[in-house]
């Protein structure tokens, strides 16, 4: 899980709700359910999600959560700096992350949480996050329509929230500019 102090309210208990319907749901805790996963036959992450689902009856949440606690990642939730290098290992997509977070941390409440494929956004609920691209660069979504901007195209199938209806691809410093801002702050506004 990660860190609380880089989750909105909202977020850190649907967490809390995952590991509380885990125990209630099974009568197993993590720790038991952990050891459970270390016999796991397979080896790789998906295989392994898959044999907990199959041979356990868990769901997708619960099968990762407990994955997470019985084969902790080196760089997982519980290490967002490590998280962040590995994820933004490209020096200009990094520069071009810290552009972006700059320009929206210029808001107020803003919290930034690293996730294992994405940097998040939130006030109250995710607002926006960014995802790099290659080969440099980053995809920028927010928490908008697309038609509210002719730089905004429908976002396909990212692994962030859902509330996240456009995206917007940025390869160079120079668009992130005043536009940039406003579109953020309309996203900012509906969070």
């Amino acid at each position: 899980m990660p860190d609380p102090a880089d989750l909105t309210e909202r977020q850190a208990k649907w967490f809390q709700s995952v590991r509380a319907g885990l125990e209630q749901q099974t009568g197993r805790s993590l720790d038991q359910w952990a050891e459970i996963a270390r016999a796991c036959p397979e080896q790789a992450h998906r295989k392994r999600l898959l044999w907990m689902k199959t041979h356990h009856g868990l769901g997708q949440n619960h099968a990762s959560l407990v994955l997470n606690a019985a084969f902790p990642p080196a760089a997982s939730w519980s290490n967002p700096a490590l998280l962040t290098q590995t994820l933004w290992s490209s020096p200009e997509s990094a520069q071009l992350l810290a552009a972006v977070t700059a320009v929206i941390t210029t808001l107020p409440e803003v919290l930034v949480g690293q996730r294992k494929s994405f940097t998040a956004f939130s006030r109250k609920m995710q607002f926006a996050a960014a995802r790099p691209i290659k080969p440099v660069g980053l995809q920028l979504g927010l928490a908008l329509d697309p038609s509210c901007d002719p730089r905004l195209t429908a976002t396909g199938r990212e692994s962030w929230s859902e509330r996240l209806k456009s995206t917007l691809p940025i390869t160079r410093s120079d668009q992130i500019d005043d536009r940039l801002l406003d579109l953020v702050r309309q996203a900012w506004d509906r969070s």
